[in-house]
């Protein structure tokens, strides 16, 4: 069977994480010098770069004591609205750079007071040049419209950022990630849950995808991959939320997908739901989460052997390699989804 364009770059990743990691960990104290005197960082992002923007919110929030929060681009484009930004970073996300709902946006920010950050794999596109900062990432060309290595990539970044706004971790988490995604890709291709999962979740019509806090935009990610590349209904939740009512969903039709990173504080409430789902009668599919995760479900991938900070750099890659071969097993190309371009603009 031919490769798709999309399973070659998701076993690019290794090698573009490990270009942009080099090249951005230098740009650590120019972060710090742009954000001295903020407090607070807004988030400019649609799509799987919303989805990073969630990583990045939950890290910051976490890891560097400001306030983070996700911006709506239609205040600035649609409301044409003036807020009192000073005091705030604005990062603006874009894989190619050249969405301009969110190069407008980044400008508006600027406009009313903030300092700007771009995250992009667009060196010279017009997102890169309206940014003060811009932290471009090394993916190289993605052709499969599903993003993948620049996705990964954009999530590098935005360790970089919380790394220059004195989040107090060990940098040298993030230079064992490529490493450990080349690993996470071979044990992942390897194992006996992957077609057995493929296979089952091809008889279903949807599914409930669902992580918390550092994870959570792991979870929204994978969701928005089986939406596109699958087109089966897929409903991405924080499981806090789940348990608020949609949990009502899932049943021995509509399984769940479950991701955590092997430790930190979310991991026992993923395991607990986990041991809800399948007791009402529904399968659970766990995306890392380490033993107790696997135990929990009825099938498992392996996640990374990486720190809760930098886990969801690799604990995507699982869900990446099972779309695309869902999407195959289900007879659809991957790499072109219908109605989907790699650039899209927003009204």
């Amino acid at each position: 069977m031919t490769t798709s364009r999309m399973r070659a770059e998701i076993g690019d990743q290794p090698a573009a994480l490990a270009r942009t990691v080099e090249a951005l960990l230098p740009r650590v104290p120019d972060i710090g010098q742009l954000a001295r005197g903020t407090r607070q960082v807004l988030f400019i992002a649609r799509g799987s770069s919303d989805n990073a923007a969630v990583y990045g919110r939950y890290l910051v929030e976490s890891h560097t004591g400001r306030l983070a929060t996700l911006a709506a681009p239609s205040i600035a484009t649609a409301y044409r609205s003036r807020l009192d930004l000073s005091g705030v970073l604005a990062v603006a996300i874009s894989q190619s750079g050249k969405t301009e709902e969110i190069v407008e946006t980044l400008e508006w920010a600027a406009s009313c007071g903030a300092r700007t950050v771009a995250v992009t794999n667009g060196a010279a596109s017009p997102l890169a040049e309206t940014a003060e900062v811009a932290l471009v990432t090394e993916a190289g060309d993605e052709l499969a419209v599903p993003a993948t290595k620049t996705y990964t990539t954009q999530l590098a970044a935005l360790a970089v950022l919380a790394l220059g706004l004195g989040a107090e971790v060990d940098r040298a988490d993030l230079r064992r990630v490529p490493d450990e995604v080349a690993r996470l890709i071979a044990v992942t291709e390897a194992a006996e849950a992957l077609p057995a999962i493929v296979a089952e979740l091809a008889e279903v019509q949807g599914a409930v995808v669902s992580g918390r806090g550092i994870a959570f935009g792991t979870a929204l990610e994978l969701a928005l991959k089986i939406k596109e590349a699958c087109y089966l209904h897929a409903m991405g939740l924080s499981y806090a939320d789940l348990l608020h009512g949609p949990i009502a969903v899932v049943d021995d039709r509509t399984p769940a997908l479950l991701v955590a990173a092997g430790s930190g504080p979310t991991l026992a409430g993923t395991v607990a739901l986990a041991r809800r789902v399948r007791g009402a009668g529904a399968r659970a599919y766990g995306i890392g989460g380490g033993d107790g995760l696997a135990a929990a479900c009825s099938r498992a991938l392996p996640g990374p052997d990486l720190p809760e900070w930098v886990a969801p750099l690799g604990l995507i890659v699982p869900g990446q390699l099972l779309v695309e071969a869902l999407a195959r097993a289900l007879g659809v190309d991957p790499d072109v989804p219908r109605g989907l371009n790699k650039v899209t603009q927003t009204d």
